[in-house]
């Protein structure tokens, strides 16, 4: 039986709740560096979380998606970087992820934003449209895990760079914490 939850954007009551998923989420991933909720913390503090969405059950958050901005070495605009994403263990594998990523993509759709990107497993987010785009370059990343897809049938070419936030491992200070 799949879990009844719904999806929404994040409210200031969440933050704690979500650090606390994508701690969880990414904590026996092999291939995380265990940055993620710094991540997320740094883009919010940046205003750079142009969708951050909760998935919630009983009133408790159970998964978290964010999307923000990127900038393409060729100067196009309305791009945008999905993750992380992260579900709690529990609640894994069943369909709550998809749900979150659905429902990102179809917000920057209504933005109109031109396009997503991620780095990723390929097999899974496939299912979603995205694919490897030669075009479309990330460095420092292998190409058969760096995917995107265009929602206007453009494609741009160049060198990806995902928003400054992406680099945070809590060990910077931060303003307002003397």
């Amino acid at each position: 039986m799949k879990p009844d939850f719904t999806v929404r954007n994040e409210t200031s009551v969440d933050v704690s709740a979500i650090s606390e998923v994508t701690i969880a989420a990414f904590n026996t991933l092999e291939i995380s560096n265990h940055t993620e909720q710094f991540i997320i913390e740094a883009l919010r503090a940046d205003n750079a979380l142009t969708v951050s969405l909760v998935a919630e059950m009983d009133g408790r958050v159970i998964g978290h998606i964010a999307f923000s901005p990127v900038t393409i070495s060729d100067g196009t605009p309305g791009w945008y970087g999905l993750g992380p994403v992260s579900v709690s263990p529990e609640y894994q594998r069943q369909g709550i992820g998809k749900a979150l990523i659905r429902q990102g993509l179809a917000q920057l759709r209504e933005m109109h934003a031109r396009g997503c990107c991620l780095v990723g497993h390929p097999e899974y987010y496939r299912k979603f449209g995205f694919d490897n785009v030669p075009e479309l370059v990330h460095e420092g990343v292998p190409p058969e895990v760096f995917l995107a897809m265009s929602f206007d049938g453009n494609i741009p070419q160049g060198t990806v760079t995902f928003h400054e936030g992406f680099k945070a491992d809590g060990q910077q200070e931060h303003a307002g914490d003397a």
